[in-house]
């Protein structure tokens, strides 16, 4: 079994910076256990899997290297580009997702680069009590805790004063693995110059330590810094090790979430089944 297969840097204009992730063209839907276990072998943080339907669109489906996702932003940008390199032509494409329909159009930012933007469902956050061992684990110190705020949406979400408290963050991972964090805990505090916020995502019960870009969590962030900063669109950085920026902006009930991409490898995944 031959399957076209592409390694993708999402949200970055350089090599080696952004978020890996393998995208694998099928003309047919594979069994989820062989998904699950090419997902595993490739050891991205997301491996997608995206498969033409019948009406023009296509599924998409995402795995880390433990669990499929139900939904994902970087895997989905790589997917995008994919199929622009495979001479797709009908744009904004639609993927059929866990989350339902998504899009992706190919746009200029505001630099006049070629990216990538995707239109993602809305997930505002809303109070919530801290759980026990959260905020240790994360490793903020004490001041820091004093200043912290807490809200969930599909992940925790927690506010800190500094951009350079969430770029200092060194967390115990063991610990937040074993804490009931939805799918993950994002850390948030305003940017610096031209940056409006900055971000960091862990989510160890997935699989992902640090996630090094991470496109879904602004469906999130993109609601919460509206509120705050009383504006619709936002420059914003990830501070993993890696580094990642992207651009987000509401609209409606939806946050559309752009970047730029680019391309490790290419080649075939060559899968041979013992008869």
């Amino acid at each position: 079994m031959a399957i076209p297969y592409y390694h993708v840097d999402a949200f970055t204009g350089e090599l080696f910076a952004g978020n890996p992730a393998g995208v694998c063209i099928l003309s047919a839907p594979l069994a989820d256990s062989l998904m699950q276990k090419i997902a595993a072998e490739n050891r991205h943080s997301e491996t997608a899997f995206v498969v033409p339907r019948a009406d023009g669109d296509f599924d998409l489906r995402w795995f880390t290297p433990k669990v499929e996702d139900d939904l994902c932003g970087h895997a989905t940008l790589a997917s995008a580009y994919v199929l622009a390199l495979r001479k797709h032509t009908v744009w904004p494409v639609r993927f059929h997702t866990r989350s339902g329909v998504v899009t992706v159009a190919q746009i200029q930012d505001s630099q006049n680069r070629d990216s990538f933007e995707l239109n993602f469902p809305a997930m505002p956050p809303q109070p919530c009590e801290t759980p026990v061992g959260l905020l240790p684990a994360l490793g903020l110190r004490d001041s820091g805790l004093k200043a912290t705020l807490v809200m969930k949406a599909r992940d925790y979400l927690v506010v800190v004063d500094q951009a350079e408290q969430v770029r200092a963050l060194s967390p115990d991972i063991a610990a937040l693995a074993k804490l009931d964090a939805g799918m993950g805990t994002i850390v948030t505090a305003p940017g610096e110059g031209d940056v409006d916020y900055v971000c960091r995502m862990f989510l160890p019960s997935a699989g992902i330590d640090e996630d090094p870009a991470t496109g879904s969590i602004h469906c999130t962030l993109a609601p919460y810094w509206a509120g705050r900063l009383g504006k619709n669109t936002f420059r914003a950085q990830q501070l993993s090790a890696r580094g990642a920026s992207m651009q987000s902006t509401i609209a409606g009930d939806r946050v559309k979430i752009a970047g730029q991409v680019r391309l490790y490898l290419q080649g075939t995944l060559e899968l041979w089944r013992r008869l």
